[in-house]
């Protein structure tokens, strides 16, 4: 391993050029590494008789790197990516009941037409008791009494579902 560490100290600034040379500017370090891992694999394959070291790992690191620069823009290509405006005209194909309130009012069975309000104030809204109070124009223990009744009557739900 230490001669690895030597040689791709010797090499890592031919790995630099031709990074340069493609005009890679967009994640350079994964590049590099694909340089490095390169020439490692070019250690292991060189046979002497073949020619040069060098001119035999230059070609085998730069063609590592236009392989991956093959399989990115065959990716980039292949992947759809919306511009911000598309999401912006997109309409909501249920704007007056989300889905968190079809969520919700799948647990309100059960429970008086009161209660529910009381839930969905509560979990959609985020209304105190005053203000539901305020809304429904009631009493403070109208809604207290709501509020009770759907706790006890959830929590009965929630206990036979577990068992």
């Amino acid at each position: 391993m230490e001669g690895f560490e030597h040689l791709a100290k010797q090499y890592e600034p031919m790995i630099h050029k031709i990074i340069s040379s493609l005009n890679i500017y967009k994640n350079k370090q994964d590049y590099f590494h694909i340089g490095l891992v390169g020439l490692w694999e070019a250690a292991e394959a060189f046979k002497p008789e073949k020619g040069e070291f060098t001119n035999y790992a230059y070609s085998y690191v730069k063609g590592q790197i236009l392989n991956e620069m093959n399989r990115t823009n065959r990716f980039a290509e292949r992947s759809i990516y919306q511009k911000e405006e598309y999401w912006e005209t997109v309409e909501d194909t249920h704007p007056d009941q989300p889905l968190e309130l079809e969520f919700l009012l799948s647990y309100c069975q059960g429970l008086t037409e009161k209660e529910t309000k009381w839930v969905v104030y509560t979990c959609i809204d985020f209304l105190s008791i005053r203000e539901i109070a305020e809304t429904e124009k009631v009493s403070l223990s109208a809604v207290k009494q709501w509020r009770s009744g759907a706790k006890r009557k959830l929590k009965e739900q929630v206990l036979t579902i577990l068992d």
